[in-house]
């Protein structure tokens, strides 16, 4: 990694704060946006404000049992994908640790090459 994009993310890693509880995100903008951007798709099936608000609080309500159960350089990576670009997302940032944990339960595949036949002496 060249050494100045290695130093950009380590600071932006220590810029997000993390602690033992779940990150307060503005959900609300997020929610508004997304239901403004819905309907200037004409999307057939928009989300209602209610029921983004709604995903996104279930999603913080099941952060709160397990949070701390993740490595604080976990909840900083997790925390950082999931308030990027402006947009904060519990939903995002649930998704983001239940993959990083079912990543490490998967075992580790053998890879083997093709084997090159050797030509008889």
């Amino acid at each position: 990694m060249h050494p100045s994009i290695l130093g950009i993310a380590l600071a932006t890693s220590l810029a997000i704060p993390v602690s033992d509880s779940v990150p307060k995100l503005n959900v609300e903008a997020t929610c508004k946006s997304t239901v403004a951007d819905d309907k200037a798709m004409n999307l057939d099936l928009p989300q209602s404000y209610e029921k983004c608000m709604s995903d996104e609080n279930q999603a913080r309500q099941q952060l709160e049992p397990v949070w701390s159960s993740y490595s604080a350089s976990v909840r900083a990576q997790c925390t950082g994908e999931a308030t990027g670009a402006g947009v904060d997302s519990y939903v995002d940032l649930l998704v983001c640790l239940q993959m990083t944990r079912d990543a490490g339960a998967t075992p580790a595949t053998t890879l083997r090459g093709a084997s090159r036949k050797r030509p008889p002496n």
